[in-house]
């Protein structure tokens, strides 16, 4: 089974381009720097290293939903799955790739949590419900008539 799961902050915005041909696609390449847990690590230049960044991809509609409402620093949880590569570069060298491709992406903050409220966030909260047509300008509900006090739980 393939399957990753990762919480982290972008640390930029989200690049995206459009394939060609019939049916164009969005495809959305972000990095994730995702807290390390547990003990701390040295990097090579011996200073702590406390996140690791990692590369996602997201395809179609998950692009465009990234393109859209991601943001460098908001905090988003992904899940997908890992794939890797590798491609000879311009000097002749072997590169090896790791990237996740997304299968599902959120917004792992509150609008006001990632800074959305100061034009960071970009997306909006789900409108609240509707109070109910019974409900009185106080919040509470009518009691409809007929109803006896001595059911009610509460004095």
């Amino acid at each position: 089974m393939n399957k990753v799961i990762l919480m982290g902050r972008l640390t930029r915005d989200p690049e995206v381009r459009y394939s060609q041909g019939e049916r164009s696609m969005a495809i959305a390449r972000y990095t994730l720097a995702v807290d390390r847990r547990g003990r701390r690590s040295q990097s090579q230049d011996g200073s702590e290293q406390t996140a690791d960044f990692i590369n996602c991809v997201a395809f179609d509609r998950a692009g465009e939903f990234a393109e859209k409402y991601f943001r460098q620093g908001m905090r988003v949880l992904i899940s997908g799955r890992i794939q890797t590569g590798s491609y000879t570069n311009r000097e002749g060298q072997k590169v090896y790739t790791t990237d996740i491709i997304v299968d599902d992406q959120e917004f792992a903050d509150s609008k006001n949590a990632s800074g959305g409220g100061q034009g960071g966030g970009g997306y909006q909260q789900p409108a609240s419900r509707p109070a109910p047509s019974s409900a009185i300008g106080d919040g509470f509900m009518n009691i409809p008539d007929g109803v006896e006090d001595e059911g009610l739980p509460f004095n």
